[in-house]
């Protein structure tokens, strides 16, 4: 296996000018540095990013912190995945995914402090998250994927989630639907400022006020089981009850069992539409799910690139993007039954 010491024989120059043109903590000119690069691809020499590391004080590692005790890492999230690994590659920095969460502003200080990583895309932001207040007063570089209540001085990126809600509602009101139910994720996090959960069900109720409909909420665990007894319970809370939207991919099975346990057909008696999800999860679905599907590689890769322009000193302002979830009708929505037996 070639060494750095094989490199700079065979390229003619200092050991140390190898270092510094893989580390670039000192300026050489650009015939040496593409002699250095030449000889590396020759002799088949990969530099230890470790070592690279620790000779340059940035590991060129940057992490995802992307809680997923509570749902999981359900397909929607992985596209987000997916989007900030490939753009990170792109640009020759390493990602890792960072799935535990981190709530105690200690253990993140010791974490970041560690120097494995040179900043972070942060995701499932609260709108009091005390991560964000700690990685703002020790300066580390980061970017989110979410909105807190103050977002100043930081890059981010998020769903319109006031224009995704807007949207489905006036989807399902020209389907005729009056009687539409929201399904939210868990009160735990609603009560805790989670912001997903806290926007989409405050422009729910907004949009069915300015539109002069009827409309129910319910928080919801994420599994099968819990989205079977939520439809329900909401029936039973208003029989004349047509659409629901869900925020909550990992319900949909048992939403559309307890739909069709009560011999009713989806979108002739009831209509479902999924929002914030994802075009993997509506095609697993029969029939196909009608989503509001989420732009997670765009937000993947535009908060990834927010942090590396910052890294790289090319960033010198903030930014906030905004981008509405696309509504893709399938065949899980349709217009609102004149009449339909209850059971």
């Amino acid at each position: 296996m070639p060494t750095m010491q094989d490199v700079a024989r065979h390229a003619g120059v200092a050991l140390s000018t190898v270092s510094y043109a893989i580390n670039g903590t000192r300026p050489i000119s650009e015939e040496t540095r593409q002699r250095i690069f030449a000889a590396m691809e020759e002799l088949g020499y990969h530099p230890n990013a470790l070592a690279r590391g620790l000779a340059s004080k940035r590991s060129r590692i940057i992490a995802l912190l992307l809680p997923t005790a509570k749902r999981g890492l359900g397909l929607t999230e992985l596209e987000f995945v997916i989007g900030a690994s490939r753009t990170a590659r792109d640009h020759n920095y390493h990602l890792v995914l960072w799935s535990t969460e981190i709530r105690d502003p200690d253990e993140l200080r010791q974490f970041m402090q560690q120097g494995l990583v040179d900043g972070v895309v942060l995701m499932e932001i609260h709108e009091q998250d005390a991560r964000v207040q700690l990685l703002k007063e020790i300066n580390f570089p980061f970017t989110m994927i979410g909105r807190c209540a103050d977002n100043s001085h930081i890059n981010h990126v998020d769903i319109n989630f006031g224009q995704t809600v807007q949207v489905v509602v006036e989807h399902l009101q020209a389907l005729g639907h009056t009687h539409i139910a929201f399904l939210n994720h868990t009160q735990e996090e609603f009560m805790a400022g989670y912001g997903p959960a806290v926007r989409t069900q405050r422009h729910f109720l907004e949009a069915i006020a300015a539109h002069n409909l009827h409309g129910l909420t319910r928080f919801c665990e994420s599994n099968p089981e819990a989205g079977y007894t939520a439809v329900n319970e909401l029936l039973l809370e208003d029989p004349e009850l047509t659409a629901i939207i869900v925020m909550n991919d990992q319900t949909v099975p048992g939403i559309m069992r307890a739909i069709q346990n009560r011999g009713w057909r989806i979108p002739d008696d009831f209509s479902l539409v999924a929002i914030v999800s994802s075009a993997q999860v509506a095609q697993m679905m029969t029939p196909t799910l009608t989503t509001a599907e989420a732009p997670a590689y765009e937000l993947a890769r535009l908060s990834t690139e927010m942090l590396i322009q910052q890294l790289d000193g090319q960033k010198k302002d903030f930014s906030e993007v905004l981008v509405p979830c696309e509504l893709v009708v399938r065949q899980s929505s349709g217009a609102c039954p004149k009449e339909r037996a209850a059971r």
